[in-house]
């Protein structure tokens, strides 16, 4: 891999043989949850900025209900979000068609990718999926906008009904979930999705649950499956989005972080063994 620049905005060039990939990054509001308050929208988007980034958008800060996607706001996005790379995530308050109408008019607004899961869009998980109309419709509205609809988290076989049924559905590819689906590896669930990824999740787990961990994690996803996953967007002629999209430290996560510090590198006596009994907890406060 030869990288040709890597500009103010995040964008990277990388030339593979006879294709260019085209990638750009952004960083999920998510990673702002527990210090967000109504004032400091601006400060987040100056701080993205000031280190090339653009920004994804969560509907809501984390406990309110107040939408940012709602017309009101529409000033105070473009504003806060001039000269960045956004893309935003659904409502998933079970959006009406003139709700979606009305993300979709501010997606395009600020040139933006609209990422929804399968509920946001009312589609029922399962191999038969027999109902899609509505996902045709809010589909058809963004694409007549000029708006990608990416598709994302759900069983693969899920994503790809939906995909080969209503063929204007472009994916989000997260690759937490790829790193966590019971039927199928990493590699067929990057196979099945790369040709029309146009958005990606950037996040890392154990292989036990979606718990959103930077990218990069000790005992983690394997790099051999992060090189597998650059090598196969790198065939398709998508200009790609990364959104970094991770928790804030936990005091799970800094508890881990100590633990691998002092008994994986500096080798103190007697670690503490995990309880299998409580593999599956994990601490989130409310």
């Amino acid at each position: 891999m030869i990288d040709k620049d890597i500009t103010r905005e995040g964008l990277l060039w990388a030339e593979y043989g006879d294709a260019t990939m085209r990638i750009r990054y952004v960083v999920s509001t998510m990673v702002f949850w527990w210090r967000e308050h109504p004032l400091s929208f601006e400060q987040e988007c100056q701080f993205l900025k000031s280190l090339g980034l653009g920004v994804e958008l969560w509907p809501t800060i984390r406990g309110q209900n107040d939408c940012r996607y709602e017309k009101r706001n529409w000033a105070r996005l473009t504003a806060a979000t001039q000269d960045m790379l956004v893309s935003m995530r659904s409502r998933n308050d079970q959006p009406t068609l003139d709700q979606w109408a009305e993300q979709i008019e501010c997606a395009k607004l600020l040139n933006a990718h609209i990422v929804a899961d399968l509920q946001a869009l009312r589609i029922t998980q399962g191999s038969e999926l027999c109902d899609l109309s509505y996902a045709a419709e809010v589909a058809e509205l963004a694409t007549s906008n000029g708006v990608k609809l990416c598709l994302e988290t759900g069983p693969l076989e899920s994503l790809r009904i939906a995909g080969d049924k209503v063929d204007s559905i472009w994916y989000c590819l997260d690759v937490g979930h790829a790193n966590l689906d019971p039927k199928f590896t990493f590699k067929e669930y990057v196979d099945s999705l790369a040709p029309r990824a146009v958005h990606l999740h950037l996040t890392d787990n154990y292989g036990q649950m979606d718990d959103h961990e930077p990218p990069g994690l000790q005992g983690g996803i394997p790099r051999e499956n992060w090189d597998y996953l650059l090598n196969a967007l790198s065939k398709y002629d998508n200009d790609v989005v990364g959104s970094f999209e991770m928790c804030p430290c936990m005091p799970g996560v800094m508890i881990r972080q100590a633990c691998e510090f002092l008994f994986d590198v500096l080798k103190w006596p007697n670690q503490p063994q995990k309880q299998l009994d409580y593999a599956n907890l994990t601490y989130y406060p409310t």
